[in-house]
């Protein structure tokens, strides 16, 4: 249906109006300019929009709690239990931000293995790289500090053994423990700076670094994959607008449509209130993205030759983040356009061991679990629950 005169008229200078001002029609020129290779790895192409949309859906649904949450111990969760009882679509604006939190670190995760598996962070990309690795990071710190904010069992007595693991460190780690909990223990001070970091802190260094991301991207454009150069030959391109960026709404859609669905049916619980005096319960554990570096520490012995075991593990998770950040410039097979199957390699190790560890460790928390509500039904006073004694970071938290 076509407009009437005196309005298309109008809206026409006030676009005019408007471009004057502000001089947005030079971006037409230039999205219609960028590129996008077709292949057969094209699919993997539309993971970096996916993560922009998730992001600011995870803002939009955010600010909206923001209105009626509290963020102090004593109001915490039941600020929580009233937005899922009593605010209209409360209940499913929290458990769409719960639902796209991990969906989100997921699709990150895909988005990396995939970078990596393609080489594309081959030169003039280095610092596309860097900056992803460094957003990823900052997805995991996102994840970390939301599972508090609940203040319910679960997230309090998994943050508190987490909250422990920078304290491993000589001299500076317990500088960095303090530093996270706003003092010796959990408390509401900790609620408070958790609160701080994920609704202000975490989310404007993102957006600074989404930004900086989008502009390499948009400078350097799509990378092609070694596999597909060597063949020869032209890459046939598709305009990125307004055909891939079209294709691009499509999935953001059936994302949004996906969370709806599983926030209907697969609503966020909320879980007990904590209680820091009271016994831990059954299945402590962190989120899943964070299970395999839990059950690696939980394993290690206390000591390997000599040094704590805690302290080797956190050190080489370190090291991993640094190999991580690098990869780039290790992996000198790729810069020079000749395959590197040592990285090939090395990628599918990381990515069996990650799948394989968080498999073992969510088998062994369900035995423990299961273990201790057995103990419980039998009236076996040696086994009532799960107890942070069990995890070797037991005897810094103080309660071995």
């Amino acid at each position: 249906m076509a407009l009437p005169p005196n309005l298309r008229n109008r809206l026409s200078a006030l676009g005019r109006w408007l471009d004057d001002r502000i001089g947005y029609s030079a971006v037409a020129p230039v999205a219609k300019k960028k590129k996008v290779p077709v292949h057969k790895h094209t699919f993997w192409y539309y993971l970096g929009g996916m993560l922009v949309f998730l992001f600011f859906l995870q803002v939009a649904t955010g600010v909206l709690l923001l209105f009626y949450y509290r963020a102090d111990a004593e109001h915490a969760y039941e600020s929580i239990q009233f937005m899922m009882a009593e605010v209209k679509f409360g209940w499913l604006v929290r458990s769409i931000h719960a639902w796209g939190a991990n969906v989100m670190v997921f699709m990150a995760f895909v988005h990396m293995f995939s970078v990596m598996l393609l080489k594309a962070y081959r030169a003039p990309r280095e610092l596309t790289w860097i900056s992803g690795a460094l957003l990823l990071m900052l997805a995991l710190g996102l994840g970390f500090t939301g599972y508090l904010l609940p203040w319910n069992e679960l997230a309090f007595f998994a943050t508190r053994v987490g909250t422990e693991i920078p304290g491993v460190f000589p001299v500076v780690g317990t500088f960095v423990r303090n530093f996270l909990r706003g003092g010796e223990d959990l408390s509401g001070a900790t609620l408070t700076r958790f609160y701080a970091l994920h609704v202000s802190v975490l989310p404007g260094l993102t957006i600074l670094l989404v930004a900086f991301h989008v502009l390499l991207v948009q400078k350097h454009g799509m990378s092609v994959p070694p596999g597909v150069e060597r063949k020869g030959g032209a890459v046939r391109q598709i305009p990125f607008f307004p055909n891939f960026l079209l294709r691009d709404v499509v999935g953001w859609l059936s994302a949004l449509a996906i969370l709806a669905a599983m926030a209907a049916f697969f609503p966020a619980h909320l879980g007990d209130k904590a209680d820091a005096f009271a016994p831990a319960p059954a299945g402590i554990r962190p989120e899943w993205y964070f299970m395999f570096m839990f059950q690696t520490l939980k394993v290690l012995p206390a000591e390997i030759l000599g040094i704590e075991g805690e302290l080797l593990g956190v050190i080489g998770f370190g090291l991993g983040a640094v190999v991580l950040l690098l990869l780039p410039f290790l992996d000198r097979g790729a810069k020079l356009g000749r395959p590197s199957p040592f990285w090939t390699w090395f990628t599918y190790g990381v990515l069996a061991y990650i799948i394989i560890v968080t498999f073992i460790g969510y088998r062994v928390s369900a035995r423990e679990q299961a273990e201790a509500e057995e103990g419980a039904a039998a009236g076996d006073s040696e086994v009532t629950s799960w107890s942070p004694t069990e995890h070797p970071l037991a005897g810094r938290i103080g309660i071995a």
